[in-house]
C-alpha cells in the first residue's frame, strides 16, 4: 500500500505523541492555579479559593492530566475519558474556583484527539462520555461552593460541557478536514505523476520499437542475401556484410539519440528527422534489397509550408514503421511511399505495399499502428490504415499545413481483416 494511503487508512498507527501540547497545557493550568490568590484579591467575586490541601490536590490532578495529553492523539478512546474522570475526585476536597482549571487539559485532549483522526463511532462515544463526566464534575463543584442552586448548577454544568467539548471539537474537525484535503491533493498529484510517467514509458517503448523494427528488418533482409551469396558471389556477400555493419551502427546511433532526449545535458545540435530524411530512409531500405518507389512533389511546391518539426518527425516515424511492417509481414512485396499536397492545406504521406510474394511469418498484431495513431493525434493529424483492393496494405497520414487544430482519428480503409496482421 502507498505510504500516503496507509497513513489515511490506519491513522492510529501514525498518530504522534504530543509532549509539547502536554507541557503547554500543564504550564498554563498550573500557572493559573498559582495566580488565583492575586486574581481573587483583585476581584472578590471570583469565588472561594481552595485550601492548602485542596490546592495540592488540584495541582496533582493537573499534572496527571498533562501527562495524559501526551498520548491522547494515539489512544483517544482510553485517555479522553481518563482526562475527564480525574477531576471528579476534587469536589470532595473543596477546590472552589480552581476546579475550572481542569478544563485546560480537557480542551487540549479533545482537540488533539479529533484532529488526529476522523471521529468514528468509538471516538464519538468517548466524546459523549467526556461531556457527561464534565457536566457531572462541574455540577458537583458548583454545588460544593454553596453559591449556586441545583438548577443553576446543572445549567452551568451543561454549558461548561458544551464549551469544553464542543469548541475544540469544532476546531479539530476543521484541522482534520484541511489535513484530509491536503492528503487527497497530494495523492491526486502523485497519481497524475504516475500516469504521466506511464504515458512517457509507453511512448518511449514505442519509439524503441519503431527504431528497432526498422533497422532489424533491414538487417534480416541483408543477412538473407549474405546467406545466399556467400558461396556464389563472395564479393556481393562482403558488400552485404558491410551494409549489415552500417545498419547496426545506425540503430545504435538512433538509440543513443533517443536516450539522449532523456538526459538533462542532451546534445541539442543533433538533427531531428524530417520529411527530407524519408528519401534517406527509402535509400537504406533499397540498399538492403527492398523494392521501394518514392514519389514526392516537384521541387518548389512548398510541400511542408506550415508543417512543424514535430509533425515532420511523426511523418518520418510513420514511414519508418510502415516499411518495417511491410518487410516483416509481406516479405518481397514492392512498396510505394508517396508524399503529396492536397488542396494546398494538407500534406499526406502514404505507404502502400503489394500483396506478399511469399507467406510471411505469423507475428501477430503489435502496437505499431497504435503508436502511429497516437503520434498523429499529438500533431492534429489523421491516420488511416487498412487492406487494399489487390490484397496489399496501405497506411496514410494526413497532416494539416495551416496552424489550426484538427480532429485526429484512426480508422481503417476496409472492413476486412488485414492479410498479414497489420503491425510489427
Amino acid at each position: 500500500m502507498h505510504p500516503a494511503v496507509s497513513a489515511v487508512v490506519t491513522p492510529s498507527r501514525r498518530a504522534p505523541l504530543h509532549p509539547v501540547a502536554a507541557v503547554v497545557s500543564g504550564v498554563v493550568s498550573l500557572g493559573l492555579l498559582a495566580s488565583l490568590p492575586v486574581a481573587a484579591s483583585a476581584d472578590p467575586t471570583l469565588g472561594p479559593l481552595p485550601q492548602a490541601g485542596a490546592t495540592w490536590a488540584v495541582a496533582a490532578v493537573l499534572v496527571l492530566q498533562a501527562s495524559a495529553v501526551v498520548g491522547v492523539g494515539r489512544f483517544p478512546t482510553a485517555l479522553l475519558p481518563a482526562l475527564t474522570a480525574l477531576p471528579l475526585v476534587l469536589p470532595w476536597t473543596g477546590p472552589g474556583v480552581a476546579y475550572s482549571l481542569t478544563a485546560v487539559a480537557q480542551m487540549a485532549g479533545v482537540l488533539l484527539a479529533v484532529a488526529a483522526r476522523p471521529p468514528r463511532l468509538t471516538l464519538r462515544a468517548a466524546l459523549a462520555v467526556c461531556a457527561l463526566l464534565l457536566a457531572i464534575g462541574h455540577g458537583l463543584a458548583a454545588i460544593g461552593t454553596g453559591r449556586s442552586g441545583a438548577v443553576e448548577a446543572a445549567v452551568g454544568a451543561v454549558l461548561q460541557a458544551v464549551v469544553v467539548v464542543g469548541l475544540p471539537l469544532l476546531v479539530g474537525l476543521v484541522i482534520a478536514a484541511r489535513r484530509d484535503t491536503e492528503d487527497a491533493a497530494r495523492r491526486e498529484r502523485e497519481a497524475w505523476v504516475q500516469a504521466a510517467v506511464s504515458r512517457e514509458r509507453t511512448s518511449m517503448s514505442r519509439e524503441l520499437h519503431d527504431i528497432a523494427a526498422h533497422h532489424m528488418s533491414g538487417i534480416a533482409l541483408m543477412a538473407t542475401a549474405v546467406e545466399r551469396q556467400v558461396d556464389s558471389a563472395p564479393a556481393a556477400a562482403k558488400h552485404a556484410a558491410r551494409q549489415i555493419r552500417e545498419q547496426s551502427q545506425a540503430v545504435l546511433q538512433d538509440l543513443r539519440r533517443l536516450v539522449g532526449l532523456l538526459r538533462e545535458d542532451a546534445d541539442g545540435t543533433r538533427p531531428v528527422r524530417t520529411l527530407d530524411a524519408v528519401a534517406e530512409l527509402v535509400g537504406s531500405r533499397r540498399a538492403a534489397g527492398a523494392r521501394i518507389e518514392l514519389r514526392t512533389p516537384p521541387v518548389g511546391t512548398g510541400r511542408r509550408t506550415g508543417v512543424g518539426p514535430l509533425a515532420e518527425l511523426v511523418a518520418y516515424r510513420m514511414a519508418q514503421e510502415s516499411l518495417a511492417n511491410a518487410a516483416a509481414h509481406a516479405p518481397g512485396a514492392a512498396c510505394t511511399v508517396t508524399i503529396e499536397v492536397v488542396d494546398g492545406d494538407r500534406v499526406t504521406i502514404t505507404v502502400r505495399n503489394e500483396p506478399p510474394q511469399e507467406p510471411g511469418p505469423d507475428r501477430g498484431g503489435g502496437f505499431g499502428l497504435v503508436g502511429m495513431a497516437e503520434r498523429a493525434q499529438l500533431v492534429g493529424g489523421e491516420l488511416d490504415h487498412g487492406p487494399t483492393s489487390d490484397g496489399g496494405w496501405q497506411v496514410r497520414l494526413t497532416l494539416p499545413v495551416a496552424d489550426r487544430p484538427r480532429s485526429a482519428t484512426a480508422s481503417t480503409l476496409g472492413t476486412s481483416a488485414p492479410p498479414y496482421g497489420g503491425s510489427a
